[in-house]
This record gives structure tokens, C-alpha cells and sequence, in this order.
């Protein structure tokens, strides 16, 4: 058994307390083995935390991370323009290798912010699984089906392999990838197809994740079509189990607010993409309040622009006060959760926690920092003062991804120069077929 001993540094413990502690690793297996008084604990190899706060890995609850290669292409037009006069056309034109160069940039971003797993919906599944693997990252896959626009025979076979890529990656990249169900919208996908595959991806034992009541055009057309709220009716088509987790909820009401604790089913929350697409602010302390899981997502790298989950933790904190007009909600210590050991309850997996027994999925952050001194509260700070480009080490399955800023595990130089590459093209195709 190799392990590794991460040792000179404080951790922060489950309980959001601070502590000056040594993490023993199980490379091998993947897993903490131990959290112990410094000097308590030998390893083969060493990771220097001196300095610094052993913490989580963060959980990217939800995101399309391959959308780097559009990070910029288009801003400032609300969601439903947004998505059909820019970024539907532009994707459209996606090739395979657009996606896993996209997927292999956000990786690299991701990593070096101080994430360990994530939540995707996108396309070209293969692709992007063959880069998590690479990467050594921690990610729920899924291909995202849309029917609207389509002859009912593509449309039928776009949510088939929804079903069948989650079918056919769930468990792999040694176990380090699950898969999802993943119907794009309410909206997007027709009422014939989620009530037909819903039960079908239940019965596989496949959890769901899809969009809903992001914004008034994701709200309205339903209650007028089908006389109850979209999430009554995703209930209604069999979508609500507790495996499934939707992303935003912007726009929920108490009904369905209640649904949601009630059906067990969590919610991804995206402050910064909700504040730039202008869709609202999500009922986060109420959420929190009922009962519901709510982890905190960046979205895609068009609508953010960054895959900075730190950035996200503020903004959460800030808009959820805004939100509920109260100073004290949605606190500091909520929001590491969120980040933390709820994003992973929401997507099925055993991190979030530095603790023996949880996936060893961990960064460290550099405390030494201006930004970061003085030190009255840590917890405080990361919600609030801390940023990735605080993050020294990051650790996934027990790997070491990034030493000392250097990601180990993808060549950052000539991911960025492919990536470029490859936007240029893809944007060149899109503009030539108008």
C-alpha cells in the first residue's frame, strides 16, 4: 500500500472546526486513512501543507466545462436569446475533438481552483470521460438530450442515448466516474419522451439531472400548458427521486419547494451565471430552511465565465442575503458546506469531509496571503476572501494532481495552445454556415 502523508498544515474537519492535524493518504485505495495529531502519522510520500488549511476538495455541482472553448463568445443577452442566437448555432458545429479539448482546459482550471469533482451535462461523452480519466479528476457524466427542433426519430434517439452513455460510463476511470439521466429541460425535451424515459432511467438505477425554473420562460409556458408548476410536473412524469438533483430552481415557489424535501431531491445552485444571464435569485436559505440539498455549481464557462468555484461560494453567500433580505442568511459556514460536503451528498459521493474513511479528495490553501491575514476566522475566509489561485496542492482519489501550482496530471501548455486552436476553428465553421 502506498500512501501519502499530508502533514504540517491545519484541516478543517467536518464540523467546519480548525485544527492542526496530519492527513494519512491510501493512494492505492483512494481513501483517508487517518486525521491525527502532527507527527502521529508516517507516509511514503509527503505533501507540505505547512502554512496552509487542509480542506475538501470542492464540488462543482453543475457545469458544462467543456463550454471553455466559448468562455467570451457571447454576453449579455438574457438566457432564452442567449442560447438560441449564439450558443445553439455554435454548438452545432462541435466536433468531437472540440469537446475533449474544451473538457481538458476546464480541467486544468478546475484543478488549479481547488475542485475535485464535478457535475456535467453536455455532449460527446466519450470524449469528455477520456479526459476526466486522464486528468485523474472525480466527475457525474451525462449526455444531455434535446428534442425540440427535431423529426420525432431524432428526437427519440437523442434522450435513447441519454440512457445508454450513462448505461455505458457509469463506473468508469476506475470508479472515479458515475453517470446521469439527463433530459436538458422541461421546457426542451417533450412531455412523451420524459414520460416514457424517466421510469426507464429509475429502473436502471440511474439518477436524473436536468434544468428547471431557471427563468420565467422555464416557468410560465408550463403553468399555462399543464396548469401546475414545472416541477408538479416533472413529479407528475416520474423525474423526482431522490437521485435526482436539478440545476438552478430559481424560480420555485412554496409548493415546490416543498416537493423537493419532500421527494428527496437536491438543487445545484449557479449565483454567478443567474446574476449574469439576469434569471433571478434562487431561495436558497428557504431551500436550506425545508430540508433540500443544495450544492453550488458553476455552470458553463459561457454564462459565468470562469470555473472558479471559490468566486462561486461568495456570490452564493452575497445574493443569497439579497435573496432574503437578511444579513445573516445563507452564512459563511452554509456555504462551505454547500461547496463541500453537500455538493457531494447532492451528486452521490463520499467526499466533502476530511475524515478516515471518505474519499481522499483534498486541496490545500496557502494561508500566507495579505488577502488572507489576519486570521480571526478560516471559515470566514473561505467563503468570503479566499480565491483557486489560493490553492497550492490538490489531491483527487488519492492522486496528486497539482504540487505547488504545477498540475501533474494534463500538460497545461499545450492544452491551452489546443484549446485556442480549436475554438478558432469551431467559431470560423459556426460563422461560415449562417
Amino acid at each position: 500500500m502506498s500512501e501519502l502523508l499530508v502533514t504540517g498544515g491545519q484541516v478543517l474537519r467536518p464540523d467546519r472546526t480548525v485544527e492542526r492535524a496530519d492527513v494519512l493518504v491510501d493512494q492505492d485505495a483512494g481513501d483517508i486513512v487517518a486525521v491525527d495529531d502532527p507527527g502521529a502519522l508516517d507516509g511514503d510520500d509527503e505533501l507540505d501543507a505547512s502554512g496552509g488549511l487542509v480542506m475538501p476538495g470542492l464540488v462543482n455541482a453543475h457545469t458544462h466545462h467543456a463550454m471553455t472553448l466559448l468562455r467570451g463568445y457571447a454576453d449579455d443577452k438574457p438566457l432564452d436569446r442567449w442560447l438560441r442566437e449564439d450558443i445553439w448555432p455554435v454548438e452545432a458545429e462541435l466536433e468531437p475533438e472540440d469537446v475533449r479539448a474544451g473538457a481538458e482546459l476546464g480541467l486544468v482550471e478546475l484543478i488549479k481552483a481547488g475542485a475535485t469533482s464535478l457535475a456535467d451535462m453536455y455532449f460527446h461523452v466519450p470524449e469528455i470521460a477520456a479526459a476526466v480519466d486522464e486528468a485523474g479528476f472525480r466527475a457525474v457524466l451525462g449526455h444531455t438530450a434535446i428534442t425540440v427542433g427535431k423529426e420525432e426519430d431524432a428526437a427519440r434517439a437523442d434522450v435513447q442515448e441519454s440512457l445508454d452513455v450513462a448505461r455505458e460510463f457509469d463506473g468508469a476511470a476506475d470508479g472515479r466516474i458515475t453517470t446521469t439521466f439527463q433530459p436538458h429541460s422541461l421546457t426542451t425535451v417533450g412531455e412523451e419522451y420524459l414520460r416514457e424515459f424517466a421510469p426507464r432511467a429509475s429502473e436502471a438505477g440511474l439518477a436524473i439531472h436536468f434544468h428547471a425554473n431557471e427563468s420565467p420562460g422555464e416557468v410560465d409556458p408550463l403553468v399555462e400548458e399543464h396548469g401546475m408548476r414545472p416541477l408538479e410536473y416533472a413529479d407528475d412524469c416520474g423525474l423526482l427521486t431522490e437521485e435526482t438533483f436539478v440545476a438552478h430552481g430559481v424560480h420555485l415557489d412554496e409548493t415546490e419547494i416543498d416537493l423537493l424535501a419532500e421527494r428527496g431531491v437536491g438543487v445545484a445552485h449557479n449565483p454567478a451565471a443567474n446574476m449574469k444571464l439576469a434569471s433571478g435569485i434562487a431561495p436558497v436559505q428557504r431551500l436550506r430552511e425545508a430540508g433540500v440539498t443544495v450544492g453550488i455549481g458553476t455552470d458553463g464557462p459561457a454564462s459565468n465565465n470562469d470555473l472558479n468555484p471559490f468566486d462561486d461560494m461568495r456570490d452564493a453567500a452575497m445574493i443569497g442575503k439579497i435573496g432574503a433580505d437578511d444579513p445573516s442568511a445563507v452564512p459563511a459556514a452554509a456555504v462551505v458546506e454547500m461547496a463541500t460536503e453537500a455538493g457531494a451528498d447532492l451528486l452521490g459521493i463520499d467526499s466533502g469531509r476530511v475524515a478516515a474513511g471518505a474519499n481522499a479528495d483534498l486541496i490545500v490553501l496557502d494561508l500566507e496571503k495579505a488577502h488572507l491575514t489576519p486570521v480571526h476566522d478560516l471559515v470566514s475566509h473561505l467563503a468570503y476572501a479566499a480565491s483557486g489561485s489560493d490553492v497550492r496542492h490538490t489531491v483527487c482519489d488519492g492522486r496528486v494532481l497539482m504540487r505547488d501550482r504545477e498540475v501533474l496530471t494534463l500538460d497545461e501548455k499545450r492544452v491551452r495552445e489546443r484549446a485556442s486552436s480549436r475554438a478558432k476553428d469551431l467559431v470560423a465553421r459556426a460563422e461560415a454556415s449562417e
